[in-house]
């Protein structure tokens, strides 16, 4: 090689050896994408005067009853988790500054001595062939990092969601829970008067048996129900970060279903468009086909070292030369590493295809689930529970006549709070599925299983 081609290598790298880290290490990227796609703020805490002022913030959000937005920004700046991806960012960087920096030269130094003669060796060697390809290997690099962004992004927005949805769950738990409460003092009052009439001899052991049965149901139903809920409590408290449930105050019911529903007519086109997912499988099949470009051109030559030497003698004259050293490709000429990089380059591609195909169905099914339950939803409020109500109203007006007795009117009251109770389901399912299109327009979605009515429920609703 003459000498020009290597000042020119030498001139062109110089100011990619150079590279530094940047002041934000990239954060900047994550926290524009997640203002632009939920309007809501996330903080790297590296420091202790972010985290401080990241606490004086968690605090005034809880000082309030815990709205859903405000569960999402809370666990935007307090989960640990999310935190510790965060550092990925940092390692990613370190490696794309890393591949931008020139190779650090080899030194050594040797001391040979014959009789009265010594001879000192000195050498410098310098990785020619990293440099060579130092460009490829920091642009590989680049989008490797590029491609950890996106992660991350997506990384918050899947916790904004599962935040979402844990918050949803746990109010949608304290209503059940206080329904049920209702539900078993009407059948402990059942149970109760049952149990006086058998002992005056006007109820038979049988009724008396089925309203006990229908007491100990419910009292099934309410120990149940209490566990759900501190379930849910704590499911919502370790997504936000908390040492402690006792902090969170949360509304006493969901937020009411909205007027209408958007239209999403492109729903498979602005997914196609906007999933973080499809972004990140196009970055990592970028950087492996630079891979592959680069296992290429090195297939023969990957090991190749330019060095200078200097041996000095106490009795002649300095010696000065060069050496060039590289490996000699006898056994292996490379075939192995290009196959690999073939392959792995191949199997992202149909990695890239699979994504696609399953980002179309996802979407498609989030959003048929959506409307689903959006119209369940509003079937049960509009039609469902109004119309249990005025049963029970003419029920009562009955029973103020003399003209049904008491454990119809008890049966009513149960059949009612059935119907609340499958109300309050479907209101927390619609919502549920709402946060899941959200997150399927944005990437992979956690799908979520909705829970049917519970068997006591049903029953309730039956009557007697």
């Amino acid at each position: 090689m003459s000498r020009a081609p290597i000042v020119a290598v030498l001139a062109a790298t110089l100011l990619v050896g150079c590279a530094g880290f940047s002041e934000d290490g990239g954060f900047g990227a994550i926290q524009s994408a997640t203002q632009s796609r939920i309007q809501k703020d996330v903080v790297w805490s590296r420091d202790d005067a972010t985290r401080t002022q990241t606490q004086a913030r968690i605090d005034a959000l809880l000082a309030n009853p815990l709205s859903a937005d405000d569960a999402v920004q809370i666990a935007l700046l307090n989960n640990p988790g999310l935190q510790a991806a965060f550092n990925t960012l940092g390692i990613a960087e370190a490696d794309w500054v890393a591949a931008q920096r020139l190779p650090n030269p080899g030194i050594s130094i040797g001391r040979l001595t014959q009789g009265s003669e010594v001879e000192w060796d000195r050498a410098v060697h310098f990785d020619l062939m990293r440099l060579l390809t130092l460009p490829m290997r920091a642009g590989i690099e680049e989008r490797l990092f590029e491609q950890t962004r996106q992660r991350l992004v997506l990384d918050v927005l899947r916790l904004a969601a599962d935040t979402r949805k844990a918050w949803t769950l746990a109010v949608a738990a304290n209503q059940t829970a206080q329904y049920q409460q209702q539900a078993m003092a009407s059948a402990e009052a059942g149970a109760e008067l049952a149990r006086r009439m058998a002992q005056a001899g006007n109820w038979s052991k049988l009724k008396q048996a089925r309203e006990q049965a229908f007491y100990e149901d419910a009292a099934l139903a309410v120990a149940r129900a209490g566990q759900a809920k501190l379930q849910a409590r704590e499911r919502l408290t370790r997504l936000l970060g908390l040492s402690s449930a006792d902090a969170i105050r949360l509304p006493e019911r969901l937020p009411d279903l909205p007027a209408s529903l958007p239209p999403l007519p492109d729903v498979e086109q602005r997914a196609m468009e906007t999933r973080l997912d499809l972004q990140i499988v196009r970055l990592q099949t970028e950087a492996l086909a630079r891979n592959l470009g680069l296992t290429r051109r090195t297939r023969v030559i990957n090991v190749l070292e330019l060095g200078a030497m200097n041996n000095s003698f106490n009795d002649a004259p300095l010696q000065r030369g060069y050496e060039i050293s590289f490996e000699l490709p006898l056994f292996d000429w490379g075939q192995t590493r290009v196959v690999q990089a073939e392959s792995r380059y191949r199997q992202a591609l149909e990695r890239a295809r699979e994504t696609a195909v399953n980002a179309r169905s996802e979407v498609r099914e989030t959003y048929a689930m959506q409307q689903t339950q959006y119209a369940i939803a509003r079937h049960l409020r509009e039609e469902v529970v109004p119309l249990k109500r005025r049963i029970s109203d003419e029920t009562l007006l009955r029973y103020n006549g003399m003209l049904i007795g008491v454990f119809e009117l008890l049966a009513d009251a149960r059949s009612q709070i059935a119907s609340v109770n499958a109300a309050i389901e479907a209101q927390r399912d619609f919502w549920l599925a709402d946060a899941d299109l959200q997150m399927a327009l944005a990437g992979t979605p956690g799908k979520t299983t909705l829970t049917p009515i519970s068997p006591t429920a049903a029953n309730a609703a039956g009557g007697h």
